[in-house]
């Protein structure tokens, strides 16, 4: 199945966005769905992760209390609310499927990817 990253911008500091991943072609058992980022120069770094049936939610330190992570499983998307963003956010954001270890940090771990989508954080 394919996935599709879509929201990123350019931002002020401070300011917000909303990420969306639509998962295409799934099966029928809705797969954990992660949210990782890439700054240049940077290796890829998990951000947040969602369970399935979205009942259970995983976020980096940096990323509490600022993003929040949702599905909609009818519309099968997966949404990241990014909220108080700093220029160390900037960054090519992806989301991805697990490969059958549910919600993890390692990239390794997720079988399918989209293509990413820039975050850029700048006044």
């Amino acid at each position: 199945f394919q996935l599709q990253a879509s929201g990123g911008g350019l931002v002020q500091p401070g300011g917000s966005l909303r990420l969306s991943c639509v998962v295409s072609g799934s099966t029928s058992d809705p797969h954990s769905i992660g949210w990782f980022r890439q700054a240049p120069g940077k290796g890829r770094e998990a951000v947040s992760c969602i369970s399935g049936g979205g009942h259970n939610t995983y976020y980096r330190n940096y990323a509490k209390g600022r993003f929040t992570i949702s599905r909609d499983n009818a519309k099968n998307t997966v949404y990241l609310q990014m909220n108080s963003l700093k220029s160390d956010d900037t960054a090519v954001y992806y989301c991805a499927a697990d490969g059958g270890l549910g919600c993890t940090n390692d990239p390794a771990d997720f079988s399918s990817w989209g293509p990413g989508t820039q975050v850029t954080v700048s006044s």
